[in-house]
């Protein structure tokens, strides 16, 4: 069984999923759209809201100390992201950017690179990979930026990516984003 439950915050609403009491799922619930890009993704078992689900309040709790201000630690949430072995190992880096920096899909790359044994990784598969992140915030894929300070994708937005980053009081001065459709 699945529990999912919403949180209100300043960013708007958050979905959040579970499963054996453990989160498997928090997105930005910008439109129905979102919430069935995550429903397909976990194959769906049987869903079912629960509010008070332990894991689903301890996680809100989370956001609240998150948005509040304060470092809560990754560690306080038994996480259970679903995805492929790869998408693991570059998740596991994402958790490992500290609280107000970023990094780069290079960076990230060359890190995947020395840890599967290759000579070299694309930027793009780490791309794929940290666009395909089911716990965001938690498991931090808004710290992830493209070469040169290019605020490049987030599943949430680009306004959000800078907000959770000018919430971690990250130095965002040097870093810009290029509007495609312009």
């Amino acid at each position: 069984m699945i529990y999912t439950s919403v949180y209100r915050g300043f960013l708007g609403e958050i979905g959040l999923a579970s499963r054996d009491n453990r989160l498997i799922g928090l997105w930005f619930l910008r439109e129905q759209a979102d919430t069935q890009r995550f429903y397909n993704e976990i194959h769906t078992q049987e869903i079912q809201e629960k509010s008070d689900e332990p894991i689903l309040r301890q996680a809100k709790e989370w956001l609240e100390q998150y948005f509040g201000g304060k470092k809560p630690s990754i560690d306080e949430i038994p996480l259970e992201p679903s995805g492929s072995g790869f998408a693991k190992i570059v998740w596991n880096l994402l958790i490992q950017i500290p609280y107000g920096e970023v990094c780069t899909y290079g960076e990230l790359a060359k890190e995947v690179a020395k840890i599967t044994h290759k000579e070299k990784m694309a930027a793009q598969a780490i791309g794929g990979a940290v666009g395909r992140n089911p716990i965001g915030i938690i498991i931090p894929c808004h710290r992830v930026i493209g070469a040169n300070g290019n605020l490049t994708g987030y599943t949430g937005g680009i306004e959000k990516k800078i907000a959770l980053l000018e919430l971690e009081r990250a130095n965002i001065k040097r870093l810009y984003y290029f509007d495609k459709t312009l």
